[in-house]
């Protein structure tokens, strides 16, 4: 018996990173999953390792309506209702606040915000339909905390969790429970773009971010992607049906505070 025996979960950002992971696990756990994406090579070469049983991809920019409507008709061919969503898109640029480019700021607004905003307007009532199910929205530390350089990114991920609430207060009604993660720094390839050419990365660049981590994280290290979606799978499942509305910080202890050690 899984987890998500039954359920049916769209995932967006799921051609690599969090999504991917997030739709690896909750297809294990017995949900059949649509991985969304603009990655459309590696997104389709994920969905088949899982399996045509378990999961479809489609390509889903998720700034764009008609691509969240395709999505859902997707879904909805493949495996039936819908009952579960996952904004996990989501882009990240570094800037200073005052150097950031109006078009570089829209754009950071346009998928982190506007995605999230177009994922729950458009998959909420196909979940209500369904009889009931979850949203998990995601969001960051630096959406609760602030980060230097990251002005645009820090700013939309604010907004995810203004838009956790609302959603939560509005949907609770209709069977739907909303909630959001707080990733900290999590090992992948937007947070970290050396991932995405290792022979580029130089072994100093590698050991500078690992000494970053074990001064300014508690834990001592970076998070993992199958971490973050081992807490989106409890907020997804039925382990968490008395929670709503609720950040969840995810971060090695990275906000607790200033440690001396």
């Amino acid at each position: 018996m899984g987890k998500l025996d039954g359920r049916v979960v769209i995932i967006t950002g799921a051609a690599r990173g969090q999504g991917e992971q997030e739709a690896r696990l909750f297809a294990a756990e017995g949900a059949r999953v649509l991985l969304g994406d603009v990655l459309d090579e590696q997104g389709a070469a994920v969905a088949e390792e899982i399996g045509k049983d378990r999961a479809r991809y489609v390509r889903l920019d998720v700034t764009r309506e008609e691509d969240w409507s395709a999505a859902v008709e997707a879904a909805k061919d493949a495996f039936g209702a819908i009952d579960g969503l996952v904004n996990n898109a989501g882009i990240l640029r570094f800037n200073e606040l005052t150097a950031t480019p109006l078009e570089e700021f829209r754009q950071v607004v346009e998928v982190n915000q506007v995605g999230a905003f177009l994922g729950i307007r458009t998959v909420a009532p196909e979940i209500a339909a369904a009889g009931g199910g979850t949203i998990v929205n995601t969001s960051s530390y630096t959406g609760l905390t602030g980060m230097a350089y990251v002005g645009a990114y820090a700013a939309t991920k604010a907004a995810v969790l203004g838009l956790t609430r609302v959603a939560a207060l509005e949907l609770a009604g209709r069977g739907i429970r909303v909630n959001a993660l707080c990733p900290g720094a999590v090992d992948t390839p937007m947070a970290n773009p050396g991932l995405l050419d290792p022979a580029g990365q130089s072994d100093e660049g590698r050991e500078a971010m690992a000494a970053l981590y074990r001064r300014v994280v508690p834990l001592g290290r970076v998070g993992r992607p199958e971490e973050v979606a081992r807490l989106a799978l409890f907020l997804t499942g039925g382990d968490s049906s008395y929670i709503t509305g609720q950040p969840f910080v995810i971060d090695g202890g990275w906000t607790a505070g200033v440690s001396l050690g």
